[in-house]
């Protein structure tokens, strides 16, 4: 959907949970700051010490099944649909169904252009949303680009996800199996 204040919003990488993406995946540099910046929620970068849940799970399960992260990028890629950040005046990160349709529509239309984009350049053969809503932003990016793939979805890696928190790790894996990617 779109990053949460811990993890891409600090690192720049999708589900960016810092750990991963600095001990894992071996990237750690220099971020800047966004303008106008929430006093809530300051970007740290990799000194942000805060963790992203979605993120640790996720990367967990991919350090976990390829151990590095050369032999999991190998053959899989892994894109934001949404990479911006929205925070209520509190600070509580904003999900883009909680914005009005009309201020998202521009930014659905760029995001799809963006996602159909990227599956042009990548050619994958698999698209694998993670989550439901990924998934349906997949099947729409898929039809623009006009050819046939195979689109499946795992249980989005979030705490707020009672399923989630019951084992995601076990219940991703057993979907990815279950559809004939792993």
């Amino acid at each position: 959907m779109n990053p949460g204040p811990f993890g891409m919003a600090q690192t720049g990488v999708p589900f960016g949970e810092v750990a991963a993406v600095r001990d894992w995946m071996g990237i750690e540099d220099a971020v800047g700051k966004p303008e106008h910046e929430h006093p809530k929620r300051p970007v740290q970068g990799f000194a942000c010490p805060k963790s992203e849940v979605s993120g640790r799970r996720l990367w967990g399960l991919f350090a976990e099944r390829f151990g590095t992260a050369e032999n999991f990028f190998r053959d899989h890629f892994v894109v934001n649909y949404c990479p911006l950040v929205w925070m209520s005046a509190s600070g509580a990160n904003l999900t883009p169904d909680k914005i009005s349709t009309a201020e998202m529509a521009p930014v659905e239309e760029a995001c799809l252009a963006h996602l159909a984009e990227t599956i042009r350049a990548t050619r994958p053969e698999w698209l694998i949303g993670v989550g439901a809503f990924a998934e349906t932003r997949l099947r729409q990016a898929a039809a623009r680009v006009g050819e046939s793939f195979s689109i499946g979805r795992v249980l989005h890696p979030s705490p707020a996800s009672p399923a989630a928190n019951r084992g995601w790790a076990e219940a991703a894996t057993k979907q990815l199996v279950d559809q004939g990617v792993w």
